[in-house]
């Protein structure tokens, strides 16, 4: 009897498929949604956005109706920071906060009072969350968010006045946002040779420097037209060009300012050679419109595809 209890014990400690309680993660677990509401409420979104799967089924259809949803990460953030920094505060209280580990996978349970505040008045929904999580590259990640409305008070019209205020006043994680679309549109228009989409990510007294441009190259150019000059030729002496496949952003604590590094590939049609290069460039967006591009290369293998030659 004892050596069939041992035996029972020892597949009970190595059977995958049954449930042991893990105080330790629970914990951690109960912190992940308490710091959804604390991260919300500071506007933090880009931590925020961490705490999530690449794919989140996200319900909130108990308040607003409309179906469940598969989101990813920035989706609901970009979502979130369009609302709730447009209130003058809010504050998500979370109580009886339940964390379940079982294997790779745990469930939470929370209840919650969430109040927004703006122009004297207060929106309060009362109700509660449910999570799954997965336990994924040795951390967790929520997979599932459902909200469970039970009352409200207030009005919802500080809802619609919220989302305006924070049009007005976007915060750094939506600029961001901004910062690297046009980066992304100025590399992809030059792709397609879309001229008309190139124009428009330039603000009209934008710059573009180059300091390591070879001998009888510019090593700046100043002003819209004068870069729409500069760049005339392009969908005549390029090819098949990639500038996309290799992108690497780095955000910086300016919002409106970007350093990238890219890879270039394009087919030069009066030398039939291929141009490889490996770049660097500090950008700076205001308002969607790129204002400086510092465009860091190597000048050899500019001289090698356009058959130049070197200089000193």
């Amino acid at each position: 009897m004892k050596f069939i209890g041992a035996f029972a014990m020892t597949l009970l400690l190595l059977s995958p498929h049954i449930s042991q309680a893990n105080p330790a993660q629970e914990a951690h677990l109960s912190v992940m949604m308490h710091s959804v509401g604390t991260m919300a409420d500071q506007g933090n979104f880009e931590a925020l956005e961490k705490l999530f799967a690449a794919e989140v089924e996200v319900d909130y259809t108990s308040a607003f109706g409309g179906e469940v949803e598969l989101k990813s990460p920035k989706v609901i953030m970009t979502q979130w920071a369009s609302v709730l920094p447009g209130f003058e505060a809010t504050q998500h209280r979370l109580s009886k906060v339940k964390a379940t580990v079982s294997g790779n996978s745990a469930t939470g349970h929370a209840e919650v009072v969430a109040d927004h505040y703006t122009h004297g008045k207060r929106w309060r929904i009362n109700g509660s969350y449910d999570y799954r999580f997965a336990f994924n590259a040795g951390q967790w990640e929520i997979t599932h968010m459902r909200f469970n409305a039970v009352t409200e008070t207030g009005s919802r019209d500080l809802i619609g006045q919220a989302i305006e205020q924070a049009k007005q006043n976007p915060v750094s994680y939506l600029i961001r946002q901004q910062t690297e679309q046009a980066v992304r549109d100025f590399l992809t228009a030059l792709e397609t040779k879309d001229m008309e989409k190139f124009a428009q990510v330039w603000a009209e007294d934008a710059v573009q420097h180059m300091p390591y441009s070879p001998k009888g190259f510019p090593k700046q150019v100043s002003g819209k037209a004068n870069l729409m000059e500069h760049y005339k030729a392009w969908p005549k002496i390029s090819g098949k060009a990639n500038f996309t496949d290799h992108l690497v952003i780095y955000p910086m604590q300016d919002p409106e300012m970007v350093f990238v590094e890219f890879k270039g590939d394009v087919y030069i049609i009066s030398t039939g050679r291929n141009y490889r290069q490996v770049y660097g460039g500090l950008f700076h967006v205001e308002q969607g419109k790129i204002m400086l591009f510092r465009e860091y290369y190597d000048p050899a293998p500019f001289q090698y595809a356009f058959d130049l030659k070197a200089t000193d």
